[in-house]
């Protein structure tokens, strides 16, 4: 099996985590004796262990003692750096150390400034080989949330509409008007399971009087942002309700009334979606 077979199943393992790890990076862990898959993991949820320590305990809870033998002569695979910093878990770097693996084989290196290289500086130091950029842009992409809040101090934006085969999307007088059809209902919350949070305008709120919620797809419901410069939409709209977190950008207030959160704002006609877009990153929201 080459290179690039298991860093595509340190990212199908990954991907079973992507409505529970943000902030965090999706990532998988293979670990790989003389051609035979030993152990495998993935960090399952944020604040949780990690991949890596997934993977070695699953090499312990096959094999026992042995373990230990097995790998200092193997491989591990991950599509993103080992950590080198303590946070809610300790660096994974040092359990590939602690466990003396031959090599690791990395699809991207962490931008994150606690990693960004210390990992892979930890690992050739203990004397273990390494490999970088196995399917790297795959593996980006992959990630291109965490990457993108990293790199750019913003959230991953994900645009959706409906849109008429003669390219309209709304009617002239401001009723509602329903497009698009079941399965593009069912896609559309499957993507909320799979988003931080959903946005739309105060005028959006008030005509379709929106739930937001995943009601059509198994998952988690995602944070509600509402843009309501003067706190015109009716507290009986479904965006009020208990059924998620709601925040509402807004001139008038800052205060918290349940779930409900209003986040004032000073000059919302200025660079209104830069300053959002900040705001959401200073709330360690990945992606909108």
């Amino acid at each position: 099996m080459t290179n690039e077979f298991y860093m595509k199943r340190c990212l199908e393992l990954a991907a079973l985590a992507i409505e529970n790890v943000s902030p965090n990076p999706m990532v998988g862990c293979v670990i790989v004796h003389n051609g035979k898959l030993i152990g495998e993991g993935y960090h399952q949820e944020f604040g949780k262990a990690h991949a890596e320590p997934n993977a070695i305990k699953s090499v312990f809870d096959q094999y026992g003692d042995e373990g230990n033998e097995l790998l200092k002569q193997a491989i591990a695979y991950v599509n993103l750096e080992p950590c080198a910093h303590f946070g809610k878990t300790p660096p994974c770097a040092d359990l590939f150390v602690k466990h003396q693996l031959k090599k690791v084989v990395i699809g991207n290196r962490d931008p994150f400034s606690g990693v960004d290289g210390k990992g892979i500086e930890k690992l050739r130091n203990a004397g273990i080989e390494v490999i970088s950029g196995v399917l790297e842009e795959e593996c980006k992409y992959f990630n291109r949330r965490f990457f993108t809040r990293i790199l750019q101090q913003r959230p991953y934006i994900i645009l959706k509409w409906a849109e008429t085969a003669n390219g309209y999307f709304a009617t002239n007088d401001g009723h509602q008007k329903w497009i698009s059809g079941a399965l593009a209902k069912r896609m559309a919350h499957q993507w909320r399971t799979e988003a931080d949070a959903i946005l739309i305008g105060k005028q959006t709120a008030i005509i379709d009087n929106p739930q937001l919620t995943a009601r059509e797809w198994p998952g988690k419901n995602p944070t509600r942002l509402v843009i309501d410069k003067n706190l015109e939409v009716p507290q009986n709209n479904h965006i009020f309700n208990d059924e998620a977190k709601t925040i509402i950008f807004n001139e008038i207030k800052t205060d918290v009334v349940g779930n409900v959160h209003y986040i004032q704002m000073e000059d919302m006609h200025f660079y209104l979606a830069q300053k959002i877009a900040f705001q959401l990153y200073l709330m360690d929201t990945q992606s909108v």
